[in-house]
C-alpha cells in the first residue's frame, strides 16, 4: 500500500518508528479494569445468593439506594453502599420489584454490568421485599 502511494508521490516521506512505552503493572491494572469502570473500587464478596451470570459483572450482588429516578425517561442512578461513584440503571434491568417503588432512597440490590455503550451499568436490579420488623 504505502508502494502505491510512493509511486503516484515520489517525494512521500516514511513515517519515523515510534519507540512503544513500556507497560506498567499500574497501567495493566487499569487496562484489567475495564471500559467504564472509573469507580475504582475493589470487588467485594457477594452479599449472598448472587451468582455470575458472565453478562460482564465483575463481582457479586451489591446494595445500595435509588438517588434518582426519571419514571418517564426509565432510567435513574443509585449510590452503592459501600461508597463511589453513582451507578446508572435502566428500569428494564428491574427483574424484581415495581418500577413505582424506584423512589430516591429506596434500597435496591444489583449486579454490576455494561450498558450498550460499554460503560459500567447496575444490571439485574430487585428491590427486597421489606423485613417484618420484631
Amino acid at each position: 500500500m504505502f508502494e502505491e502511494a510512493r509511486k503516484r508521490n515520489p517525494d512521500l516521506k516514511m513515517p519515523a518508528a515510534k519507540a512503544t512505552p513500556e507497560w506498567t503493572e499500574a497501567d495493566l491494572a487499569l487496562i484489567k479494569q475495564g471500559v467504564g469502570d472509573k469507580g475504582g473500587r475493589p470487588d467485594r464478596p457477594s452479599s449472598g445468593g448472587g451468582s455470575e451470570d458472565g453478562s460482564g459483572a465483575p463481582s457479586g450482588e451489591q446494595t445500595g439506594a435509588v438517588v434518582t429516578y426519571f419514571e418517564a425517561k426509565g432510567f435513574g442512578f443509585l449510590r452503592p453502599d459501600d461508597g463511589g461513584r453513582d451507578i446508572f440503571f435502566h428500569v428494564s434491568r428491574l427483574v424484581e420489584g415495581l418500577a413505582t417503588d424506584l423512589r430516591p432512597g429506596a434500597k435496591i440490590v444489583y449486579e454490576l454490568g455494561m450498558d450498550r455503550t460499554g460503560k459500567m451499568a447496575a444490571s439485574s436490579v430487585r428491590i427486597p421485599s421489606p423485613t417484618p420488623s420484631q
